[in-house]
C-alpha cells in the first residue's frame, strides 16, 4: 500500500512540476521583449509640397509665374508646373477638362464671353496685372500720319475687339454709338472720318499684321512677345486707371478653395511680384493687386 502511495505521490509531484514548468515557459515567452515599433506610421503623416499645374501665355504671364516658381514657391511649400499656350482658347478648354488646375492669360470680360459661348463654368480668383492695349505701326511715328483709307488691324474676339474700337475712338480715329461701351462692334461705328478699313484678326496674329496694316491694335502680351515695348513703342496706350481688363487667375468653379490655388494667389500678389513687374516691364505691365476680382 505504501509503495503504491509513493508511486502515486511521485506521479502527482511530476505532473505538478510539469504544469509549473509549462506555466513558467509560457510566462517567459509572454514577457520576451518585442521588436522596436516601426517608424513608418510617423513618416506617413509627413506630406510634401502642394502641387499645381498652371497654363499661361508665355509673356508676361509665364515670366511672372516663373519668377514665383524660382524665387518664392519652394520656401512657401508649393511645387509649380508651368504649361505655355500661344492662343486664347486652349488654356480655357484645358482648364475645363481639368488638364490644368488654373490658368493665367485673360481678363474677366474675355472669360465671361468665353463661358457664355462655350457653356463652361470658369471663374476668376484674383486679379494680377493690367496689360494696356496699344496702337502700333511699322512705318508711322504718330497717329497724325495715319492716311485716309488706312487698314487698321484689331483683335477678332468680342471682348478685345470692343476694347480696341474704344481705344481708336479715344484717340479721335472714329466715333462709336453712344453708350455702347466695351461691347462695341464694327457695326457700332457711327463716324469714320478717315474711312479706316477695320480688319479683324486673331489676336496672336496682330504683331505679324504690322507688315500689312498702317496700324494695328495689339494686346500687351502679344506685343511683348513680339519684341515690342508698349510703354515706348505704342503710338497710343490704354490707360491703366479704372481699367476693367485686369488679367486674372481663373479656375474651374468648385476648385477656388484648393489650398494650392490659395497659396499661388498669395505669392502672385506679394510685394516681391509687384516689384518684379514694375522693374521688368517699366509701365508696359501694371500691377493690379488692389483691383482683385
Amino acid at each position: 500500500m505504501n509503495k503504491k502511495l509513493n508511486i502515486r505521490n511521485a506521479a502527482l509531484t511530476f505532473a505538478a512540476f510539469s504544469l509549473f514548468a509549462a506555466g513558467l515557459l509560457s510566462a517567459c515567452q509572454t514577457a520576451a521583449p518585442t521588436a522596436a515599433p516601426s517608424e513608418a506610421p510617423a513618416e506617413a503623416t509627413v506630406t510634401g509640397p502642394l502641387k499645381i499645374k498652371i497654363g499661361v501665355s508665355p509673356v508676361p504671364h509665364g515670366d511672372i509665374v516663373n519668377f514665383v516658381k524660382e524665387n518664392l514657391a519652394e520656401a512657401a511649400g508649393l511645387e509649380i508646373e508651368v504649361i505655355e499656350f500661344n492662343d486664347y482658347v486652349l488654356p480655357n478648354l484645358s482648364l475645363d477638362d481639368k488638364s490644368i488646375d488654373v490658368n493665367f492669360f485673360q481678363h474677366l470680360p474675355y472669360l465671361t464671353d468665353f463661358n457664355a459661348s462655350n457653356g463652361t463654368d470658369l471663374i476668376s480668383v484674383a486679379g494680377i496685372h493690367i496689360e494696356p492695349l496699344g496702337i502700333y505701326s511699322k512705318a508711322l511715328k504718330s497717329l497724325d500720319e495715319v492716311p485716309d483709307g488706312a487698314v487698321v488691324g484689331i483683335p477678332n474676339d468680342a471682348s478685345n475687339g470692343g476694347r480696341a474700337l474704344n481705344l481708336l475712338a479715344a484717340n479721335g480715329m472714329l466715333k462709336l454709338k453712344e453708350g455702347v461701351g466695351f461691347e462695341a462692334t464694327v457695326a457700332d461705328i457711327v463716324a469714320n472720318p478717315k474711312n479706316l478699313k477695320i480688319t479683324e484678326l486673331e489676336a496672336a496674329q496682330l504683331v505679324r499684321s504690322l507688315e500689312d496694316t498702317s496700324v494695328s491694335v495689339i494686346n500687351g502680351n502679344y506685343a511683348l512677345q513680339g519684341g515690342l515695348t508698349p510703354a515706348k513703342d505704342a503710338l497710343a496706350l490704354e490707360s491703366g486707371e479704372n481699367n476693367p481688363y485686369v488679367n486674372i487667375l481663373a479656375v474651374k468653379q468648385g476648385n477656388e478653395s484648393n489650398p494650392a490655388i490659395l497659396l499661388l494667389v498669395k505669392l502672385l500678389t506679394s510685394d516681391e511680384v509687384k516689384q518684379f513687374i514694375e522693374e521688368k516691364y517699366a509701365g508696359s505691365v501694371i500691377p493690379a493687386f488692389s483691383t482683385l476680382n
